[in-house]
């Protein structure tokens, strides 16, 4: 295949989450043109308040409601925005707006269908105003027009501008059960109320059901935490759902839980603490899982072990080899492509077997260097290209063979533009930023890694959320909500307002424009999770007197169809969950808390931290 044109910056909404990653604002998308010499990227926006020099990407420079917040002005639900913790530690308190919230790093969560921590939707992301000029992919003319629009994204409670182209009682009590796990050994396990009344408390207020209503979904079960975990708590990796088993997994172990009851199928111990996991597991179910290599504080994240989520049966273990130089600090990210688990730092990158662990490549060491990996239907590689010069950085996407390790086809974006996720595989959507400008821009590729299009955001504002655990020297490419895409589509959902309806804005992928927009029900707000055959699968948020919902939108717009609405008279413990990430399947809806952290050991037995809803 031809190579695409070199340097081509990316349009389109998707700022980082990563606690160690800021927002980008004001990101500009760039059409694409012949290969040519890079030109100048548009100079940095300034601070907020200040005047523009110059007329932005889109023609227009960034505003300060769509970016980090101004000092002294309140944040997105009317206070004060806390100070960033370092780098991921949880943050003292709770979380605002909800009860029982748990305190965690960044918010980060698990995505519902790819188990990494996903960040709340805080609102106010910003989106991208048509426009035409500078971005990503400089030089390029005529092929796009008025590519860019801004959006916002959001770092820990702050908003970024994206540049494109145009409970009072606990309910929940009960007998704690027990699981095998692979060693044989009966290991505890979360307690378990199957809302059925049965659990200890006196009043028979821990049926969870005892307020349903008709049409309204039944509550299957409720889990609380029976871990003993370190001070500040730990990450949960999950939910994914494998057939009749919701799997989650958290500190140094992995649970398979029975969809119907909440029971535990399956258990496996690890030695050490968990520390990444790719997005979903492979259609077969098989799961690889890293781990740290010993207890030592920065340890690194080297060991992996191979786990069936139909069955918890642990397959082979392996260790990754250490990273060295340099960047020998490097956090690695997993990603499940076909028969292969890539293993993705900033120094280092192999290739795995899933089925029995040997290694089928190791990641270029000179050209465009890959330190993380996407996975699905296909392998995308996120790479660092050679610049000719150290105050320059250029980045880019590949497709990789999954079997070598080899790219197909690599597309470059302009200097000092990076990559910052990836929202869809197939099609390829990925999303872009300049941090010290704080600049953000979604772009599509073709199948031969062409500049497809750059989404075109308008006036609205944008904040898909995503995470990965504290991941400090990597990137995870993978893990957001708030986006989805079929052949021809992006989906995306507008900011999240209390009190105020969002909507999920439809791109035409041919051409960046919006199409359609869907409101959310009442005053509540929804998140596209992926596509559910033709249409877009989303969960609509509960608030404090209606219970939250699934629900899918056709594909071509329309009101949402509500498969599943949650109870209101347990909205608040719906509500409760830190960080939320989700998972649907069989029919059946599971919410899990994305850390689970507490002040003191009694109180963190008290944490709930997954509930499942059904028909």
């Amino acid at each position: 295949m031809t190579q695409p044109p070199s340097n081509q910056p990316p349009g389109g909404f998707g700022a980082p989450q990563d606690p160690n990653q800021g927002p980008p604002q004001g990101v500009p998308p760039v059409p694409p043109v012949p290969p040519q010499a890079p030109q100048t990227p548009p100079p940095p926006a300034g601070p907020p308040t200040a005047p523009p020099a110059a007329p932005g990407p889109y023609g227009q420079q960034p505003q300060p409601g769509y970016g980090y917040p101004q000092q002294g002005q309140p944040g997105p639900y009317g206070q004060q925005p806390p100070q960033q913790p370092p780098y991921g530690y949880p943050q003292q308190g709770q979380q605002p707006g909800y009860p029982q919230q748990q305190p965690g790093p960044y918010g980060q969560q698990q995505n519902p269908y790819g188990g990494y921590p996903t960040q709340p939707m805080y609102p106010g992301a910003p989106t991208p105003p048509p426009s035409g000029g500078g971005g990503p992919f400089k030089g390029r003319t005529g092929i796009v027009a008025a590519v860019a629009a801004a959006a916002v994204l959001i770092a820990a409670v702050t908003t970024w501008a994206v540049v494109g182209g145009d409970d009072k009682e606990d309910p929940i009590a009960g007998p704690t059960s027990s699981a095998t796990s692979s060693s044989g050994a009966p290991k505890p396990t979360e307690s378990v109320d199957q809302g059925d009344g049965t659990g200890d408390g006196d009043k028979g207020e821990d049926d969870l059901n005892a307020g349903r209503k008709d049409g309204e979904a039944k509550i299957n079960w409720l889990l609380k935490n029976n871990v003993d975990l370190p001070r500040n708590g730990a990450d949960v990796y999950g939910p994914w759902i494998v057939g009749d088993i919701a799997v989650k997994a958290m500190y140094k172990s992995i649970d398979g839980y029975s969809l119907g009851d909440g029971s535990v199928k399956w258990h496996v111990d690890v030695p050490f603490e968990l520390c990444a996991t790719p997005a979903a597991p492979s259609p077969n179910g098989l799961m690889v899982f890293a781990y740290a290599e010993s207890a030592k504080d920065g340890a690194k994240c080297t060991s992996l072990v191979q786990v069936d989520l139909k069955t918890g049966k642990t397959g082979w273990k392996k260790a990754v080899p250490k990273p060295k130089g340099l960047f020998a600090f490097s956090d690695n990210t997993l990603s499940i492509s076909g028969n292969t688990v890539t293993v993705a730092g900033t120094s280092s990158s192999y290739g795995f077997s899933l089925a029995d662990g040997r290694q089928l490549f190791t990641g270029a060491t000179t050209g465009c260097k890959p330190f993380a990996y996407a996975g699905g239907s296909k392998l995308i590689a996120a790479v660092d290209c050679p610049s000719g010069s150290t105050t320059k950085k250029i980045q880019g996407v590949s497709q990789v063979d999954p079997n070598t390790g080899k790219p197909k086809w690599t597309f470059k974006l302009e200097a000092d533009w990076e990559v910052d996720r990836v929202y869809s595989i197939d099609p390829l959507v990925v999303s872009a930023t300049q941090r010290e400008q704080k600049k953000w821009t979604i772009f599509a590729l073709n199948a031969n890694g062409s500049l497809r299009s750059q989404i075109q955001g308008g006036k609205d504002k944008f904040a898909p959320s995503c995470g990965g655990g504290l991941i400090i020297f990597g990137k995870n490419l993978e893990g957001c909500t708030g986006v989805a895409a079929d052949a021809n589509t992006f989906y995306m959902a507008t900011e999240t307002s209390y009190g105020t309806p969002n909507e999920v804005v439809a791109f035409d992928l041919k051409n960046g424009k919006a199409k359609w927009r869907s409101k959310a029900p009442g005053e509540q707000s929804m998140i596209p999770l992926r596509m559910e055959g033709s249409e877009v699968l989303v969960y609509v948020d509960p608030k404090y007197d209606t219970g939250g919902a699934v629900a899918t939108i056709a594909p071509t717009g329309g009101a949402p169809k509500v498969l599943l609405q949650h109870q209101a008279a347990t909205a608040q413990v719906e509500s409760s969950f830190y960080s939320a990430g989700y998972a649907y399947g069989a029919g059946t809806f599971v919410v899990a808390s994305g850390r689970v952290s507490a002040s003191n050991d009694k109180e963190e037995k008290q944490v709930k931290t997954m509930m499942a809803f059904s028909k």
